[in-house]
């Protein structure tokens, strides 16, 4: 096998790849073995018709498909390795001479991974976060423990009330009839929610377990069932169930319960101090990504269409890796969205085009500065990773592969470039 490196504008590039006769013949075998079986020829058993028989009775290129498809996979992946360029996409194949006795000879035009001329990366400017800690939001920390903390009481001996959850049965009616989609039955709402049309919880209010209670309405214009934009409505009720939320007290036996305090006040300093941390760290984050921005628009690079596609198609990918795991399709998403594929997929680019370029500009930026991974470092790595999955360190180490370690160094490589930069960067 023989490979040619042919540079085309924007760090493309088509390999022009030739396949010996011999190894195309034994493809064409190969795809007459697998084939034979499927052709029926007259004075011949299934299975056992000759191959040349074939061809003169079917065309010479009757096997040509399989055996191309045989031999281009690890052609390719050979040419590749043995090119001397870094591919960065999947290759768009054109097939050039395919015939029986001579080489077989097929084109991949790719992506190459592009050149990065640095410009400014240490000692940029950005905007200084002050970062601090309200006491309305210690507060408000607080009662969302206090939220999760609560129970739900029932309540018969009084009517709705605004604020509360309650179960009722209704049937909605317009002109006198019965509309599709407007009766329920144990139906929860909490009063005050929205979650109805305009003016019709608030009606509710002052109902009472097992009254019969009629709420008129008006559909609005826009409402999502057309027949019923702009009608008035009168919907016959029942409330069926009442109940409150009750929060626990804010004192010292509140603090106890949830947190190893023994006082409120102590509890508060702890809540206090981790939202401190919290938004420290999204501060150091927010820092990191202006600094990596400014550097990656001080350099230029020529990245590729092809380079941009392979990106959104491992975007895509794990995307519906993450639908799937929600028990849901793709298709159905779509359905759910309004979208289609080409415009998902469209507005995934702009930041395909974004991890692209901060990746192309900190790894220019790591080998600028001579940063290295050592075997500690990454063995440390490791040893996070096993502990976070609940694994020996060991059999961790054993599971991964020389691909999957270089990868975690190349990334750790990276993250320390951006260290580098936002630790250099000065704060205005």
């Amino acid at each position: 096998m023989s490979v040619q490196v042919e540079k085309l504008e924007k760090n493309m590039a088509k390999l022009t790849i030739e396949v010996s006769a011999e190894e195309f013949d034994a493809a064409m075998e190969k795809a007459y073995q697998k084939n034979k079986g499927k052709i029926t020829l007259p004075g011949f058993r299934r299975g056992k018709a000759p191959r040349k028989m074939i061809e003169k009775m079917y065309g010479a290129g009757i096997f040509y498909e399989d055996a191309a498809n045989e031999l281009i996979p690890g052609a390719y992946s050979r040419a590749a390795d043995e090119c001397g360029e870094e591919v960065v996409s999947q290759p768009q194949i054109d097939v050039v001479q395919i015939e029986e006795g001579k080489p077989f000879i097929f084109t991949a035009e790719v992506a190459l991974k592009p050149e990065v001329t640095l410009g400014e990366y240490k000692g940029l400017e950005v905007e200084k976060a002050e970062v601090s800690v309200s006491e309305e939001e210690v507060d408000k920390e607080i009662e969302r423990e206090r939220e999760n903390n609560s129970r739900m009481i029932d309540i018969d001996d009084r009517a709705v009330q605004d604020g509360d959850m309650i179960k009722l049965d209704f049937e909605g009616f317009v002109d006198g009839e019965a509309f599709a989609g407007g009766k329920g039955d144990d139906y929860p709402l909490t009063i005050g929610s929205g979650s109805f049309i305009p003016g019709f919880e608030e009606q509710l209010v002052g109902a009472k377990i097992g009254e019969d209670v009629e709420v008129n309405v008006t559909f609005p214009e826009n409402y999502q069932a057309e027949e019923l934009q702009g009608k008035a409505a009168v919907f016959k009720c029942k409330v069926k169930e009442i109940r409150v939320k009750e929060l626990p007290e804010l004192d010292d036996e509140f603090a106890q319960d949830v947190s190893e305090f023994d006082t409120l006040a102590e509890y508060k300093d702890d809540v206090r101090a981790k939202i401190l941390e919290r938004k420290t760290d999204e501060a150091k984050n927010q820092k990191q990504s202006k600094v990596v921005e400014k550097a990656v628009a001080n350099a230029t690079m020529d990245i590729p269409d092809a380079m941009i596609d392979e990106q959104v198609r491992r975007m895509a990918d794990d995307f519906t890796r993450r639908i799937e795991s929600q028990g849901l399709t793709v298709e159905q998403y779509m359905q759910f969205s309004g979208q289609t594929a080409d415009q998902m997929l469209e507005q995934m680019r702009p930041e395909a085009l974004k991890r692209i370029q901060n990746s192309l500009v900190l790894e220019a930026i790591a080998k600028a500065e001579n940063i290295e991974i050592s075997d500690e470092r990454l063995d440390e790595e490791i040893a996070k990773m096993a502990e976070s999955y609940k694994m020996e360190t060991d059999k961790l180490k054993e599971i991964m592969g020389d691909y999957e370690k270089e990868q975690m160094k190349s990334d750790l490589a990276i993250q320390a470039a951006v260290e580098l930069i936002a630790d250099a960067a000065k704060e205005v």
